[in-house]
């Protein structure tokens, strides 16, 4: 009898150190996923191939764009989100393909396809030595503007590489549910 319950002990310890072992050790996800390099608004973050510097973020209630030499108000059910940022290749010529932004909840915004016809936008094709400008835009929910970070990476898939994740800070909420800083519009004809 006692043989029979020291083998039942042994194996309900085999089971939760099994058990403590599977919980305990990292997704595949997170073994392949990004390598992050983080900083935060104003820092030049240094990626593998790509350096990047956040210069500044900006919200807007609508945008003034150029298409095609007709000016259009471009409106959102939230937020735009402007953020101007500055590329500097590393050792060799490459092209940051990816930006998104991640709110305080977790969602994450994508750089909007609605300005694919503006210059400045991603992707960027950047050399060494030849620093470039660029606005990453988000149509993003006002209450996603505080505590956000920046994800910037050369693809989509972006698996054992190098990601910008920039935190972009607090940003107080007005009693409009906006951020006090918000205009009304924003001028994207003007140059970087």
């Amino acid at each position: 009898m006692t043989r029979k319950l020291a083998n039942i002990v042994l194996m309900l310890v085999a089971v939760s150190l099994c058990y403590g072992l599977q919980v305990s050790k990292p997704h595949y996800g997170d073994l392949i996923g990004p390598i992050p390099a983080r900083g935060k608004l104003g820092d030049t973050v240094v990626g593998r191939s790509f350096e990047v510097r956040a210069e500044k973020a900006e919200f807007a209630r609508n945008l003034k764009v150029d298409r095609y030499g007709e000016t259009r108000i471009l409106t959102t059910g939230g937020i735009w989100a402007v953020v101007t940022v500055e590329f500097a290749a590393r050792a060799q010529s490459t092209t940051v393909a990816v930006a998104s932004w991640r709110g305080p909840t977790g969602l994450i915004y994508d750089q909007t396809e609605r300005l694919s016809f503006t210059d400045g936008l991603l992707p960027v094709a950047i050399d060494p030595g030849l620093p470039k400008k660029a606005r990453l835009i988000f149509e993003l929910r006002p209450d996603e503007a505080s505590d956000a970070t920046l994800l910037i990476s050369e693809k989509l898939m972006s698996a054992l590489d190098s990601q910008a994740e920039i935190s972009i800070g607090p940003v107080a909420i007005g009693p409009d549910a906006l951020p006090p800083s918000t205009v009304e519009t924003l001028d994207m004809t003007q140059p970087i």
